[in-house]
């Protein structure tokens, strides 16, 4: 990718945005950190699996054709479109809404990916449910309100109207200017438009006419009108009508009842300016009536919840107005009572004013309305919101129905009256089917069916599932023998051909089928899933096996048959195996409902493997299952990888056994300590391996935060293989303090996670040979110091001088007097002038001592000046002098630089004679292990890769004693060559290619690595090349390219990768590919195993700054 291309692509990639990367068989093949966030799934979960599998299942169609759609359009271009929304259950099952662009990419091969672009719209697309659902919520409203609603425009359009209304105007309206005048009155409107001008928010207009109705009569109406649109949209204009004519009728009921209630011998008080209070008399038998205690009711009597109301009523007496007044009380006769009292005030003929108040115990009556109340309120509910269709059936035809039924079957408010087979005329057989449901009813029997029908308003031939079933409902009998001519369903249920009341109940049952052909596949599946799955699995109840497949079969050395009815401790290994893990495993179940371990299984054959094992409950605990209950039980061979463990733990001691003979200290710590250390680093450590075991390795570094043995980001940063370098000091256990320089390198083990594996080299010498030049530098910094000074006093503000002494004068060569107030560039010529006052700027900018160094003539010879430039200021305030302090250190320089040489002289004489006794141990350490190899030819060919491994090393440390600085690429190559040569008798013919002019070297703490690194693949290049047919072998082949960005190292052999050979099939280790990986540096190295041909060519890529390129005639 182009330089310019890349960084804004990462940017894309990184940023806010989900983004995936598909396959051409819509696999994704890499995701960015939006999507993982957008899905809520890891990185592991996702790669190589298709989304559509996070898709609901009845998405999935939809998502195939749009693939299919895009597979042409590879083909064919077509013309874009806007995206549909489609939507995935993330990680904790949410669903989450999305729109896709879609793009092909194709790459150098030829393949086609798909680049998809997400945009998240779960928000918008709650937003359009919350409005569609508030749009429907007003339509219900206008279908539920038993009051005439109208809803208009400036231009007197009808925009929406309820039953109602269009009841209450005897006629239906479409626009307002061709209504009735006195409709045209009620609605406030005129030919020029609307006679009152409206703002929206504003109080409500309430307007009364007569209304004209189709049968001739007038009906009295008032409308309530609002503006409703906002200030800045078209205004619309909402009206609400009232019918007057029931509250007509209810004064006249109210006059009427007054007079019943007088009638009755209710409680009843008059009061009169005339007379005062006037007290109903004793009734007809000389008896007051029982209600008359209900009279006189005092505030104590009233209960609490109902003060408020009998306040109202006090209110109404002392203002002497009309109230009507329910409340509660406490009588001490008659107990918890609820009083209706009434306050009618009028005006007599005399003129005088009369106020009557009359008192009704309506305990009965107002329970009652309570109970009728709830009752009906809660019927109201059920039947609107119950999800079935529910019709009221008289005669075959339809009575009323509730807004399900009707919007199940496409209806727009029928008539009562509609014959039944109309009702379903969408259905092909519906005459049958009403005929059917006749002779059921008259037969008395519970008419049954389920049937298909269009989806309303679907296109596609989308269809719905219904279930319906009518059934007839049972007339009260007379009381008493009694019989009303009068009552026409009495009548017709007395002949045979009486009509026929009827319930019918419709009910969707299209997700209850699509379930239903869901759990018949799911069903098959799950017995192909049984049947042909290669894990082992049975179904156990108390403890014996019901059922098994055959990979289970095959597994215990039998058949699925010879398993079923066979306890499943037959699979245990043994009794004592059984008895032992058989109340682990159950406890297990107990507690969390499954079990999940490894132990040996008991073929049929008396054979033993290994077995992954797990149990889980059919029911589980939290579900109310019985913990005892029915199983699922799978088997997993794992005998190869437990024998694989066994191996790998032999071959592990081995490894350490031959690590406790090097010089280096190696130290392994995981997640609870210091697991395992070699005979070098308890030696440095001073102590045993059981001193440290599970200790922090922090345990032996001096105090200090920022030390390297406290630091915990190698854990979780470290890539495995990757090396982290470090220098540190280290305390032993006996007092003794180092420094030490060593390797952290991130490993990591199944059984006990993350690792840490430290390499530690004592450099204690290199150390204090350092810290002898640092004391050489400070007192020659003392004796600088102490040596004479010119000194010059400066303006911070013209930079013109002060003050100053005779040796600064000498330095600019002009008498003392002469240079107070000049500037710099009127002592010294341009550019030294120009290079002074820039010193001197950025000195008045700092709050710290500024150091330069400048070079003047004092008596016609060159000395050289160490100036510091020093701001004077006061405390809080800008400097406003500059003092300058320079001393002439041309003799110190001079001696400064000759005990810097020998000091880096002696130190490089340390280092190599360090390097040549390395060295010499390394190779005596390979003698040692020959020896062996000769002793024990078992482990031979183990010992004789560990050889390599550490004459490399060995050659890396002979090289750097015979130079110094970093080491040429060239010379660690031939010596590893040539060492691997030696070693295994076989001829490599090396060769150098490139630029001769062009030398590259390796850094010490590189050198090592890539030299084992090359050692190992030098050495498998030897070990895995295909022998002549002729006999013997071709050479092998190394070439060593050299080029302007780096280093090249290819090593060619006869031989044949295995099939799918790929170098991420080999993790880190202490062998073969495992240990190049964990060595090779990451970040400035590469490695790539090819076929060509009939050669496999290994390839090592060196960059800086794995490398580094020497100066011409280094």
């Amino acid at each position: 990718m182009p330089q310019g291309v890349a960084a804004p692509v990462r940017l894309i990639w990184e940023s806010l945005i989900p983004i995936t990367l598909q396959d051409d068989a819509f696999r994704l093949v890499d995701v960015n950190p939006a999507y993982l966030r957008f899905t809520g799934l890891s990185r592991d979960k996702l790669v190589g699996r298709d989304p559509i599998e996070l898709q609901p299942p009845h998405d999935r169609v939809t998502t195939r054709m749009l693939r299919a759609r895009l597979n042409a359009a590879v083909t064919a271009p077509a013309s874009a479109a806007l995206p549909e929304a489609e939507r995935l259950l993330d990680a904790s099952g949410h669903e989450r809404w999305f729109r896709a662009s879609r793009n092909a990419v194709t790459d150098l091969h030829g393949r086609v990916f798909w680049v998809s672009v997400l945009q998240d719209c779960t928000l918008e697309q709650a937003e359009r449910v919350r409005a569609q659902a508030a749009e429907n919520e007003v339509a219900h409203w206008f279908d539920l309100s038993p009051q005439g609603m109208v809803l208009f425009d400036e231009r007197g359009q009808v925009l929406k109207s309820n039953r109602a209304f269009e009841v209450l105007a005897g006629e239906a309206v479409l626009r307002l200017s061709d209504a009735a005048p006195a409709l045209r009155q009620l609605m406030a409107w005129s030919d020029a438009g609307p006679s009152v001008q409206w703002q929206p928010g504003g109080e409500p207009l309430h307007r009364q006419a007569w209304l004209q109705q189709p049968d001739g009569g007038l009906r009295p109406l008032r409308a309530t009108l609002r503006c409703v649109a906002d200030g800045s949209g078209p205004h619309r204009y909402l009206a609400v009508l009232q019918d007057l004519q029931v509250e007509e009728e209810r004064d006249l009921a109210r006059i009427q009842r007054d007079a019943l209630m007088h009638t009755a011998g209710v409680g009843l008080s008059t009061f009169q300016h005339s007379s005062g209070w006037v007290q109903p008399g004793p009734s007809v038998g000389g008896e007051a009536p029982a209600s008359a205690g209900l009279q006189s009711i005092s505030r104590e009597l009233v209960q609490p919840e109902s003060l408020a109301e009998f306040e109202r009523l006090q209110q109404a007496l002392r203002q002497a107005r009309r109230a009507e007044v329910r409340y509660a009380i406490s009588h001490p006769e008659f107990g918890q009572r609820w009083l209706l009292t009434r306050v009618e005030p009028a005006v007599l003929a005399s003129g005088q004013h009369s106020t009557s108040v009359i008192t009704l115990d309506v305990t009965e009556q107002h329970l009652a309305e309570q109970r009728n109340a709830q009752l009906l309120r809660e019927m109201s509910t059920i039947l609107q919101n119950t999800t079935a269709g529910i019709a009221y059936l008289r005669g075959h035809a339809l009575v009323r129905c509730n807004r399900r039924f009707m919007d199940m079957l496409g209806l727009r408010e029928p008539q009562p009256g509609v014959p039944f087979d109309e009702l379903f005329a969408q259905h092909p057989q519906a005459a049958q089917m009403a005929a059917q449901t006749q002779q059921a009813l008259a037969q008395g029997r519970v008419f049954e069916t389920e049937f298909q029908l269009p989806r309303v308003g679907a296109e596609g031939g989308d269809a719905v599932w219904y279930s319906l079933s009518v059934r007839r409902t049972e007339s009260e009998p007379p009381v008493d023998g009694a019989h009303d001519d009068s009552s026409p369903s009495l009548n017709r249920d007395a002949s045979p051909d009486a009509s026929q009341d009827a319930i019918a109940v419709l009910s969707d049952i299209t997700r209850l089928k699509a379930e239903q052909r869901e759990l018949e596949v799911l069903a098959r599946d799950r017995e192909l899933m049984f049947s042909l799955s290669g894990v082992g699995i049975a179904y156990v109840r108390n403890g014996v096996i019901q059922r098994a497949n055959d990979a289970l079969g095959q597994l215990a050395g039998g058949t699925a048959e010879q398993l079923a009815g066979q306890p499943l401790r037959a699979l245990f290994a043994d009794a004592e195996d059984f008895e032992r893990l058989w109340p682990v495993e159950q406890r297990a179940l107990h507690l969390h409902g499954e079990w999940l371990g490894e132990r040996p299984l008991r073929r049929l054959n008396g054979e033993l493997v290994w077995v992954r094992v797990s149990k889980r409950l059919v029911v589980s605990v939290a579900d109310g299952g019985d913990p005892d209950g029915d199983l699922i039980v799978s088997y997993v061979n794992v005998n190869d990888r437990h024998r694989a463990e066994q191996a790998e733990a032999l071959q592990a001691e081995r490894t350490r056994a031959i690590l406790d003979s090097v010089l280096v200290g190696i130290v392994t710590v995981g997640p609870q300590g210091i697991e395992w250390m070699n005979r070098s680093a308890r030696r440095m450590f001073g102590g045993n391996l059981a001193d440290f075991i599970n200790q922090p390795i922090s345990t032996v570094a001096p105090p200090g935060a920022d030390h390297p043995f406290r630091q915990t980001h190698y854990r979780e940063e470290l890539v495995e293989g990757e090396a982290e370098t470090f220098e540190c000091r280290v305390k032993a256990r006996d007092g003794r303090e180092f420094w030490v320089v060593g390797n952290a390198v991130a490993t990591g083990r199944l059984a006990t996670g993350r690792q840490l594996t430290y390499a530690l080299m004592d450099i204690e010498r290199r150390r204090q040979a350092d810290a002898r030049i640092a004391e050489a530098q400070a007192s020659l910094q003392r004796i600088i110091e102490a040596a004479p000074l010119a000194i010059t006093l400066r303006d911070a503000r013209t930079l013109g001088v002060l003050q100053i002494n005779q040796l600064a004068a000498r330095m600019a060569g002009l008498p003392a007097d002469q240079i107070v107030g000049r500037t710099p560039q009127a002592l010294y010529d341009a550019e030294t002038a120009d290079t002074m006052r820039a010193d001197m700027r950025a000195a008045l900018a700092s709050t710290e001592v500024t150091t330069r160094e400048y070079t003047a003539p004092i008596d016609g010879e060159m000395r050289t000046w160490d100036a510091r430039y020093l701001p004077l200021a006061s405390p809080g305030q800008p400097a406003d002098q500059l003092l300058l302090v320079a001393t002439d250190v041309t003799e110190q320089r001079v001696a400064q630089q000759a005990k810097f040489e020998a000091a880096i002289a002696q130190r490089e004489m340390l280092v190599r004679e360090v390097h040549h006794r390395i060295k010499n141990n390394l190779q005596g350490v390979a003698g040692l292990l020959q020896q062996v190899a000769v002793r024990k030819p078992e482990v031979a060919d183990v010992i004789s890769e560990v050889v390599g491994q550490v004459q490399a090393i060995a050659q890396v440390f002979g090289l750097q004693v015979g130079s110094s600085g970093p080491l040429r690429v060239t010379s660690v190559v031939e010596a590893i060559t040539g060492s691997v040569q030696r070693t295994f008798g076989r001829s490599i013919v090396l060769s150098v290619r490139g630029h001769p002019a062009r030398e590259w070297a390796l850094p010490e703490a590189e050198s090592i690595p890539i030299a084992l690194t090359l050692n190992e693949l030098l050495t498998n290049a030897v070990k895995h090349s295909a022998r002549l047919a002729e006999g013997g072998f071709d050479p092998v082949d190394c070439t060593l390219r050299l080029s302007d960005e780096g280093v090249c190292v290819e090593i060619a052999n006869r031989a044949q990768l295995p099939e799918g050979f790929s170098l991420a099939r080999f993790p880190g280790g202490v062998s073969g590919l495992g240990l190049v990986r964990a060595l090779l540096p990451r970040r400035s190295a590469s490695l790539t195993i090819e076929q060509h041909g009939a050669q496999v060519v290994s390839s090592v890529l060196l960059v800086p700054p794995g490398v580094a390129e020497l100066e011409p005639g280094a």
